[in-house]
């Protein structure tokens, strides 16, 4: 770390790059990630049972959806029966699916804009807000489903496009995905954060966290589903869950890393303040200074005489 710090010194990116580093360690950043990654995967439990509800609406009222479902998921055999069997029983239980999904979901939605707020002003050393901020995750919730629809588009897009249009347009495509993606950051970084903060200190974030989801999204593409066809063939279904976590947990730190950019580079133009920490008295050491945690580093009390 010394040897990197001296060419950061040489190389201002680089020191700036260990900078945001040091900082996601000092306020806990993994530990918050993790919070982030629990709650995403906590909410897929509610999510599936609000799409087994809505997947059951619409076989009631259409016969044909079975059949469109397994036609597009290019399913055949024992796959497609025991898809059709999935739908059958949507169909059957889509009342009770719809009261305990839907209402989960929103329990679990408000748990995962409480975390993810965490995220994004843990490295301003601040804490996530009460009342307020339960109402401003709703409005970022929101705000993140339009984004979330706009990015599922580009993709659908892309798919549907003729062979002979795709390689033209899927440049285009990919810069709208990262500038949504951008416009996701941002909104989350505003929204979540803190207002006193200009608009315009949370763009470089904003850019970070869209190239890193661009590269996540790629890899989710390409080798996501290699390694839930490898993990599903040694580990079963759990192999399944380790790599949505992987993937979760990816974005989570992804999210941390992005707002303590923001920080960093904010406090290079503003400066810094300095606070009076308290810490437990302890007889056998000096505390000297504390970390942007609160951590003490402490010094060996001199013995007496």
């Amino acid at each position: 770390m010394d040897r990197l710090r001296r060419l950061g010194e040489r190389w201002r990116w680089l020191g700036r790059v260990l900078d945001v580093h040091e900082r996601v360690g000092e306020v806990n950043g993994g530990s918050v990630s993790s919070s982030v990654t629990l709650m995403f995967f906590v909410a897929l439990f509610p999510l599936a049972l609000a799409a087994i509800a809505i997947v059951g609406f619409l076989a009631a009222g259409d016969a044909d959806v079975t059949e469109k479902i397994i036609e597009n998921l290019s399913l055949t055999g024992a796959a497609a029966d025991l898809v059709t069997d999935a739908i059958e029983t949507a169909a059957d239980s889509r009342r009770a699916a719809s009261i305990v999904g839907f209402v989960g979901l929103l329990w679990a939605g408000l748990g995962v804009t409480n975390a993810v707020a965490l995220a994004v002003r843990a490295p301003w050393q601040l804490k996530a807000e009460g009342v307020v901020g339960r109402a401003k995750g709703i409005m970022w919730l929101l705000g993140s489903v339009l984004l979330g629809g706009a990015a599922a588009a580009l993709g659908w897009l892309l798919n549907v496009l003729p062979d002979v249009a795709r390689p033209l347009v899927s440049v285009l495509v990919i810069l709208l995905g990262v500038l949504v993606e951008g416009s996701f950051f941002l909104w989350t970084f505003w929204a979540l954060g803190d207002h006193r903060v200009p608009l315009r200190a949370l763009v470089p974030g904003a850019l970070v966290g869209a190239a890193g989801l661009e590269i996540l999204k790629i890899g989710a593409t390409v080798y996501l589903p290699r390694l839930i066809a490898g993990s599903s063939a040694l580990y079963g279904p759990l192999g399944v869950v380790l790599a949505i976590l992987a993937w979760f947990a990816l974005f989570a730190r992804l999210v941390v890393y992005a707002s303590a950019t923001n920080t960093v580079l904010y406090e290079a133009r503003a400066g810094t303040v300095g606070l009076e920490i308290r810490a437990p008295k302890l007889d056998s050491s000096v505390p000297l200074e504390a970390d942007r945690g609160g951590a003490v580093k402490p010094r060996e009390a001199t013995p007496p005489g």
